[in-house]
């Protein structure tokens, strides 16, 4: 088939299930390797966490973000071997990583490596019930924003994901974030629920965190892209390695720019879009920003014929 252009979507935490990347390695020889390499990096069988469970493992943000990155690579070396590669790349939070594994900046070992120790530090550095996260849905971005500002009272709460119009996450400290919730449904949101997450991401809670992944960033390479990576922190294409690890040091306490990013991908001419992973919560949001984008996503065998079919359909 002629390759179409098209935006390489890496999604993040909240998109893993029991079973995920298990059909596609039966498939292909090119998902078995990455999962085969991811074991052998982290020195214990991370496949089987996926392919098998329990759920309660799989929820585990130290072994939730590497199981998601290694299926969301599976995918992603499985589209290359069917010569579908892509012309943009961005990934949710910890899809980041992916996008920058796909777009040939980090090999697959180092990332599988960082985002372990990215998920325990996350997970180490707040006490597990000092810190929450919510969904505020059904009032604008500005406007929740405010909302922060007003129920902060001198603690941290601060939007964590602009993830479409209607859709922002905050997060902080739990009292902020009750507080937060409470007040959502008086200015007019359509709801405000508390996530359950085991950590407040993406907001400052998260410095003691960033400071030892930064380290961590240093020490591994990241060579330029083969393509642009539109960033979460600004929303800006970036295709400089140096500029991809400085910005994977910023995300951890800045808000993932969701909406923005993918409003950017359009406006550098992205059409196509594949959601590349387990899950299609991306698919989801974007189906919000962009009415008239064309969604395709890969996470099995099933999906992965449809969406080549339907490329192949469309044309360049």
């Amino acid at each position: 088939m002629s390759a179409p252009s098209v935006a390489f979507l890496f999604p993040g935490q909240g998109s893993q299930s029991v079973g995920m990347g298990r059909l596609m390695a039966e498939a292909f020889s090119q998902a078995r390797d990455v999962f085969r390499e991811a074991d052998e990096c982290l020195g214990f069988p991370l496949s089987a966490i996926c392919f098998e469970g329990p759920e309660e493992k799989l929820r585990l943000t130290e072994l939730t973000q590497p199981a998601i990155l290694a299926t969301s690579i599976a995918c992603d070396r499985v589209l290359g071997v069917k010569d579908l590669r892509p012309t943009w790349v961005a990934g949710h939070s910890l899809g980041e990583y992916s996008a920058l594994v796909s777009a040939g900046s980090l090999r697959l070992a180092d990332a599988v490596g960082l985002v372990h120790r990215r998920g325990r530090y996350m997970q180490e550095v707040v006490p597990v019930g000092e810190g929450a996260m919510a969904a505020v849905l059904g009032l604008p971005p500005e406007a929740v924003e405010r909302l922060c500002r007003d129920e902060a009272k001198g603690e941290i709460l601060s939007a964590a994901n602009f993830n479409s119009p209607e859709q922002t996450v905050i997060a902080g400290t739990s009292p902020a974030v009750e507080r937060a919730v409470k007040a959502a449904l008086g200015r007019g949101a359509r709801r405000a629920i508390v996530l359950p997450v085991s950590a407040p991401f993406h907001c400052e809670l998260m410095a003691s965190a960033r400071e030892l992944l930064r380290g961590d960033l240093a020490a591994a390479e990241f060579r330029d892209l083969d393509c642009p990576l539109i960033a979460n922190v600004d929303a800006r294409a970036v295709t400089a390695g140096a500029a991809a690890r400085e910005n994977l040091v910023r995300q951890v306490t800045g808000p993932v720019r969701w909406e923005a990013s993918m409003r950017e991908m359009a406006r550098l001419g992205a059409v196509r879009f594949v959601e590349v992973g387990p899950g299609r919560v991306l698919s989801g949001l974007l189906r919000r920003i962009l009415p008239e984008a064309r969604i395709y996503n890969v996470e099995d065998p099933p999906s992965l014929e449809r969406t080549l079919r339907l490329l192949e359909q469309e044309g360049p």
